[in-house]
């Protein structure tokens, strides 16, 4: 248990803040947890399409229509 969790908070504040942000490094992150999704056979999903049905409602949901 964290004894003083506002100072922890701080610190990842300070370091969220001075730690530069890369493309290319998000990019890295982003094929690893690929890479690890492949290997933990979470990805491809066996069906497609489970679950299109929740992702158009979403899609319909999120689309901001504006008047004529």
């Amino acid at each position: 248990m964290i004894q003083h969790p506002e100072i922890v908070q701080a610190f990842e504040r300070a370091w969220i803040r001075r730690t530069p942000h890369s493309y290319a490094r998000n990019v890295e992150i982003v094929v690893a947890l690929f890479h690890e999704a492949r290997v933990l056979g979470a990805w491809p999903p066996k069906d497609l399409l489970d679950g299109i049905d929740t992702d158009v409602r979403l899609a319909l949901a999120l689309t901001v229509h504006t008047p004529a």
